[in-house]
Formats: C-alpha cells, sequence, structure tokens
C-alpha cells in the first residue's frame, strides 16, 4: 500500500515516528520565533506544543503496543520510548528496527533483492 500502510502494528508505529518527529519540527520552529526576536511570538508553541504532546503519547501506545505484538526485549521497548525524547530520534529508532528486524513485516518488506544480493553468506 505504501510507505505509510496503517493496516499493521509497525506500519502504525512507522507513522506515528515520522509524526513524531514532524511535530518536533514545528515546536522548534515555533520555539525559535517565541525566543529569537526580542519582540517574539507565542503563536507557534502554543499550537505545536499540544499538537506534539498528543502525538508524544500516541507514539508512546503505539510503541507499547509494537512492543508486544512484535515480540520485543524490554531493551528494544526502552530504546523506542528514549527516542522519543530528543528531536527526530524516533526516525532514526525506526530505521534501526526496521534494519535489525524488529519491525516484522517492514523489515521482510523493505529487503529488496538488491539488498540480499550484497549480503556476505555466512
Amino acid at each position: 500500500m505504501g510507505f505509510f500502510d496503517l493496516r499493521s502494528v509497525a506500519g502504525r508505529f512507522r507513522f506515528f515516528a515520522v509524526l513524531e518527529a514532524l511535530s518536533w519540527l514545528g515546536l522548534l520552529v515555533g520555539m525559535a520565533f517565541k525566543y529569537i526576536p526580542d519582540q517574539g511570538n507565542e503563536i507557534g508553541v502554543k499550537i505545536f506544543g499540544p499538537v506534539h504532546g498528543a502525538i508524544f503519547i500516541l507514539f508512546v501506545l503505539t510503541s507499547l503496543l509494537a512492543a508486544r505484538e512484535l515480540n520485543w526485549n524490554w531493551k528494544t521497548l526502552v530504546l523506542a520510548l528514549l527516542s522519543s525524547i530528543p528531536p527526530f530520534c524516533t526516525v532514526i529508532f525506526e530505521v534501526w528496527a526496521v534494519r535489525t528486524g524488529k519491525l516484522g513485516e517492514l523489515s521482510t518488506a523493505d529487503a529488496t533483492p538488491a539488498a540480499e544480493a550484497v549480503r556476505v553468506p555466512s
């Protein structure tokens, strides 16, 4: 269906990981407009603060669901939850999870034949 297939737990995890990073971007831009000029404008923080908070909560809930459905160990779950704190780290975690097979069907779907050909046989 595409990059954001919301029919699976892994697809919803990817969606909220990217959405959480984008909401961080909006919040950081809003904070820049609030604090950098002398007469700052708070509208960006007033808009993106609650939006980011709601998406953060959805990401945490999706991480907990993914951990249960995809049989993550506690270390993977803790990494997923910690990735939501620094800006943009949810996307970094999602890329890592796909590459290491932690996101189930997304990990197997992203393993293209070209990537398989590059692997060194054991």
